[in-house]
């Protein structure tokens, strides 16, 4: 079992580039499919849920050729299946956008109930609503989406609730629809406008992404295409709030600092210098950070994403915080964790209440997710001693080679697996 072990005290400074967008690419590589001719997909991040879902395409037939690391080819008109086996999606909740993808080409599909990390309830129930209003059967057994239609026809759909998953499946679905959809109430992400500008590159007709309408003009077929990813507006602000948190003075290249401004506001309110160029962000500490108060809502307000990452943060700050999670239930697990490092925070219902710390100390943690274990690890560098962080496969899932940049920037952090790793570490760092 691999471990981070990390020796804190040590400000960041320097510059990191950030990568392709994890949740954009996911969709966009499960869209991919939707011709038969050959996609160009580029500034992929090299991360475990990639992979994965890239192994599940291949799996029903799909020619994927990997170019390097972060450029992959692929071509669906091999496709031969469009049962996505429970052992790929197990392991990666956007697998379920392959649904929206081949049911609008194939006008079927069968995959299993999705996966991923444990933060809370995420129901698919406006994914389903969706492929049914477009006219296609939807049932649910021995673990399976199972959804086909003789033909899928453009319809006026509302959904009841903003949901980033249903916006992209349904949006995917009626690109190949008869006649013209309408989707209200949609989320507004970036990573949604990724999605629509990408189909539009292969002769989708889609307008509004971005906005809280959606309107495809449904076409009978797609093209290839060539294509780049955005860059990763939560991987910037990870490496943002590191700066905060450990008073140091970094710069994320290769952003779109729109992306970012619910991330840049909470830097300002708590105290952090900001400086914003056009395709990269500086965030200085210096001194004593305050408290402020955060909501997680959909875009453009603060990503639940972030939540983490602000939480660790506000742990040092002067003063008392609140943080309210509006779109995830368990997204707390990692304060429990933060407690045993020294930090004050007492958690009720959808709400955490954080008294400021002067200073963490180094303990054993263990990651609970994906973005809190990225947290912890935050915290882990912010300590005057040494912290193990347990369950890095989650951090795996969602940062590429996230101990080097961090080491690039100062950071004094390595993967281990054994204890012997360990005791070498702590000898080499005394």
């Amino acid at each position: 079992m691999e471990q981070y072990i990390i020796k804190g005290g040590h400000p960041l400074v320097g510059e990191v580039e950030i990568g392709g967008a994890k949740n954009a690419a996911l969709a966009i590589l499960a869209a991919a499919i939707m011709t038969d001719e050959t996609v160009t997909i580029d500034n992929l991040p090299d991360v475990n849920d990639i992979n994965v879902l890239l192994d599940a395409i291949a799996g029903i037939g799909a020619n994927v050729y990997r170019v390097d690391r972060h450029t992959v080819k692929i071509n669906g008109k091999s496709i031969t299946d469009v049962d996505i086996e429970y052992d790929y999606i197990k392991k990666i909740r956007a697998s379920y956008y392959l649904l929206g993808a081949l049911l609008g080409k194939y006008k079927r599909a069968e995959v299993a109930l999705p996966g991923g990390c444990n933060i809370g309830s995420r129901p698919i129930d406006q994914h389903l609503k969706g492929f049914r209003a477009l006219g296609a059967e939807v049932d649910i057994e021995h673990g399976k989406i199972m959804a086909e239609a003789e033909r899928l026809t453009g319809k006026h759909i509302y959904f009841d609730v903003v949901s980033v998953g249903a916006t992209i499946n349904v949006m995917m679905a009626a690109t190949m629809a008869e006649g013209i959809t309408i989707l209200e109430n949609v989320a507004k992400e970036p990573h949604v406008v990724d999605v629509a500008n990408f189909l539009n590159s292969m002769g989708a007709n889609i307008r509004g992404a971005g906005t809280d309408v959606i309107k495809i003009r449904g076409v009978q077929r797609l093209h290839g295409t060539e294509y780049s990813v955005i860059p990763d507006q939560i991987e910037a602000g990870t490496f943002m709030f590191a700066a905060a948190a450990t008073k140091g003075d970094v710069t994320v290249l290769n952003v779109i600092p729109k992306h970012l401004e619910a991330t840049i506001a909470k830097l300002v309110e708590i105290g952090c210098e900001v400086e914003e160029f056009d395709d990269a962000v500086r965030v200085v500490s210096k001194g004593d950070l305050t408290s402020t108060h955060v909501k997680t809502l959909p875009y453009p307000g603060f990503p639940t994403d972030m939540q983490p990452q602000i939480g660790v943060t506000l742990a040092l700050c002067k003063g008392t915080s609140t943080i309210t999670e509006s779109i995830f239930e368990n997204r707390f697990k990692y304060l429990d964790e933060l407690a045993r490092m020294g930090a004050n925070v007492k958690v009720e219902s959808n709400s955490a209440t954080i008294e400021g710390v002067e200073k963490f100390s180094g303990a054993r943690v263990s990651a609970p997710d994906l973005r809190a274990g990225a947290a912890l690890c935050i915290a882990g560098l912010a300590t005057d001693g040494i912290t193990i962080v347990d369950d890095i496969v989650y951090i795996q899932r969602g940062y590429e080679r996230f101990e080097e940049k961090l080491r690039g920037l100062g950071g004094v952090i390595e993967k281990v697996e054994t204890e012997r790793d360990i005791q070498k570490f702590k000898l080499k760092v005394s």
